[in-house]
């Protein structure tokens, strides 16, 4: 063969562009250059024709298919497939030219246009592809049975584009796209030669070998249970994420295979341990959400893990972030302006969010903005959200919200206020009723699930329903409701001809379901709409909306959105926190924690987000939250007041002399702290601090920031916040009652 000099010609380009490189392919391969080219490499190694042909060959296989003309990837497919096929023979399948052939058809058949047009039947394509599966399936169960079961990653990506193409192309062979008759791969019935056959038995085999690699990790599991000596780290399970994506594609083939589908969830019954620990320690670059299928066998953690990776991870530079500069006397009003014309790709980057006129910043003020933004967000006042008659932190949409003409928007500014809170890991004591989380998952509303929303209807329709037929016509009810808005009444048919159809014991059921979703489905799909509009802004991809809400039940949403509103467990607040300066035994911590537990449920809340800008746990409490909390000391007097760097999660105590000065300033804080964060109708009131300064005489007011910010700067990462008294305009001079100076600090 002449050797070729023109080595700027699409034939040898890595990066063919031009408008005939798809012919020049075809040429290139029905003229028999694969098959020179191989020949020219199978001879002498050392010879300088093997030289060539290597050099020519590796052109196809280092050029990034991705880039290349949507024309040339469909001739790129049968040029890799006889490269990959007269290699195989002629050299070996151990060879590495051969191998990387393999690697780039296996990528180039993954791609949207790369299935080759010259082969038209899947079934003749699947002959062709999986003898190349079968090997990489192979070398992947090989290394799986080694000891520390790690596969490598360019072998796992190559099974995946594998499994990818067959998934696609059998789909496409299977009658409706259904799961095939076992008839047709019984291999008692002769059908062990057949492509369905073959696919099937590498899928059961792959799936008995990840069945003893979970087998394995189980132990491991027992052992560490047992023997504290031995830790499975979370880097190590990171480490066996190959585990998820093999039951990933095996998942996929299982939509073809219904035996494979049911031993693939006895596997997963088997070993619940190790698959939480798997997806307890996954990452977001994987394709699990199939396993909403598996729901039940995931626990909460593992479950909200899975929900997370649909949120986006945010930025850690200062300058990606969507940057808010917040008025408290306006807070909702402005908050709203920010959120509502920011693009969803800014608000996916993460916030940065300061209050006028002070120089506090970081993760506790974002705290404590979400926080105040919620409650005034979800106060009746605002008529977008109605709360529970018997829990009135639990809402649903309220029907009449129209008589705000913003309302719409503000939904839109609602879903996106809820999507960011759980992207920033925020629990802000708000949770949604189940009639409103069903209508997320896509789920229907019976009617148990109306009984915290409407109590009065629940407790109407049980009653119908247990009604002789007499009593149920003596009610003279039809297949109507009748509602009020803005002043006048309405009347709504449930159906249509409703007003004239007379409820009975044959039809109250149907009568009951069709008044249940005319008052929370039809009545508020408007405001529905724009809620899940603008929660869907936050996701990573949208349309992921209702597999996000699937994934969870009301109770871990509730967890992950409102926290935890049991008593705060003061051993579990104890083991999160540590010291710098003071011992565990030391007086002073042994009367702190004294008086922390003299506090009353609300004062321990109040000390808990003086001290965090946390006032809702995570459901599993302390050990939920981003880090330790810390007690520092500090070489103040007495009579000084603790101050917080609510960012770090650090608490500076002066070493009081007693248990009562220990318990006196403790409650003062908490007194002070929940006075000043009062919400009233999405506005910070400020009497009870005007009051508290005004009526005591003492030093006048100097205003000290816990942690200066140098000017046009700003640390992202966390700056103490400043006292409340600092809250006020810099200007300001007031009075301080006595038993406070001008460097206390009381506030967040």
């Amino acid at each position: 063969m002449r050797q070729r000099h023109d080595r700027d010609s699409p034939l040898f380009d890595a990066q063919p562009t031009g408008d005939h490189a798809a012919q020049y392919l075809e040429i290139f391969r029905q003229a028999g250059a694969p098959f020179a080219l191989v020949r020219l490499y199978a001879a002498n190694p050392s010879s300088a024709s093997h030289h060539h042909a290597e050099n020519a060959i590796k052109c196809f296989l280092t050029m990034d298919p991705s880039a290349l003309p949507p024309d040339v990837l469909p001739v790129m497919a049968p040029v890799l497939l006889e490269f990959c096929g007269l290699l195989s023979f002629s050299v070996g399948k151990r060879d590495e030219l051969y191998i990387s052939s393999r690697s780039m058809l296996a990528t180039v058949l993954s791609l949207p246009s790369g299935l080759p047009p010259c082969i038209k039947s899947p079934s003749k394509l699947i002959e062709q592809v999986l003898p190349f599966a079968e090997e990489i399936v192979g070398v992947v169960m090989d290394e799986l049975a080694s000891l520390d079961m790690t596969v490598s990653s360019k072998n796992l990506e190559d099974l995946s584009n594998f499994f990818k193409v067959l998934r696609q192309q059998a789909l496409r062979w299977v009658p409706n796209g259904g799961p095939l008759p076992k008839n047709l791969y019984n291999s008692e019935r002769g059908h062990n030669d057949t492509w369905v056959w073959k696919l099937h038995e590498m899928s059961m085999n792959l799936l008995n070998r990840v069945d003893e690699c979970l087998k394995r990790l189980e132990m491991d599991l027992s052992l560490s249970s047992e023997n504290r000596g031995v830790n499975i780290s979370q880097s190590r399970w990171v480490a066996r994420s190959h585990m998820l994506v093999m039951l990933t594609q095996l998942d996929f083939i299982s939509m073809i295979y219904e035996d494979l589908a049911h031993n693939l969830r006895l596997v997963l019954l088997a070993h619940r341990d190790p698959l939480n620990a798997l997806v307890r320690c996954s990452k977001r670059n994987e394709h699990l959400h199939w396993l909403v299928k598996h729901k039940d066998l995931l626990c909460f953690e593992s479950r909200r893990n899975l929900v997370l990776m649909m949120l986006p991870e945010g930025k850690d530079e200062y300058g990606e972030l969507h940057e808010m500069l917040i008025d408290r006397q306006h807070l909702l009003d402005e908050s709203f302006e920010y959120i509502i014309q920011a693009r969803p790709s800014e608000l996916r980057s993460g916030l940065f969010m300061e209050f006028k006129n002070e120089e506090a910043t970081g993760p506790g003020v974002l705290r404590e903005w979400f926080c105040m933004v919620c409650q005034a967000l979800f106060s009746p006042q605002q008529v977008l959200f109605s709360p529970c008659p018997s829990d009135r932190q639990r809402f649903f949409l309220n029907g009449t919200s129209a008589v705000d003409p913003l309302h719409l928007k503000y939904f839109i500014f609602s879903g996106r206020i809820i999507g960011l809170a759980l992207m920033h890991r925020v629990q802000v004591g708000i949770t949604l009723d189940r009639t409103l989380f069903l209508h997320l998952a896509g789920r229907s509303i019976k009617l148990e699930d109306i009984s915290a929303a409407d109590p009065v209807m629940y407790a109407s329709c049980k009653r119908i329903l247990e009604m002789d037929a007499a009593v149920v016509d003596g009610l003279e009810l039809t297949f109507s409701r009748d509602v009020h808005e803005l002043g006048s009444r309405k009347t709504i048919e449930l159906c249509s001809g409703g007003k004239d159809l007379h409820v009975n014991i044959r039809n109250r059921e149907l009568y009951i379901d069709l008044l249940i979703k005319s008052t929370f489905v039809d009545s508020i799909s408007v405001q529905l709409t724009h809620f899940v509009r603008g929660f869907s802004d936050i996701l990573v991809d949208p349309e992921l909306q209702k597999v996000f809400f699937e994934f969870l039940d009301l109770e871990d949403f509730d967890g992950m959105l409102g926290g935890s509103n049991k008593t705060i467990n003061l051993e579990d607040w104890k083991l999160h926190t540590q010291y710098n300066g003071y011992k565990e035994k030391d007086r002073q911590i042994i009367w702190f924690w004294k008086a922390v537990e003299s506090l009353s449920i609300e004062q321990q809340r109040q000390l808990l987000f003086f001290w965090t800008s946390v006032k809702y746990l995570p459901s599993d409490g302390f050990g939920g939250l981003a880090s330790k909390l810390y007690i520092y000391k500090v070489s103040e007097s007495a009579d000084r007041l603790p101050s917080s760097h609510t960012c770090f999660y650090r608490l500076c105590l002066p070493a009081y002399p007693s248990l009562k000065v220990t318990r006196n300033q403790l409650q003062k804080i908490t007194q002070e702290h929940a006075s000043i964060f009062h919400i009233l109708s999405g506005e910070v009131w400020w009497e009870h601090l005007h009051r508290a300064m005004l009526t005591s005489s003492g030093s006048q007011l100097r205003l000290k920031p816990c942690h200066k910010v140098p000017a046009g700067s700003r640390n992202f990462l966390g700056i103490s916040q400043k006292p409340v008294s600092q809250q006020l305009t810099s200007d300001m001079d007031h009075t301080l009652p006595e038993h406070m100076d001008s460097n206390d600090v009381f506030g967040i």
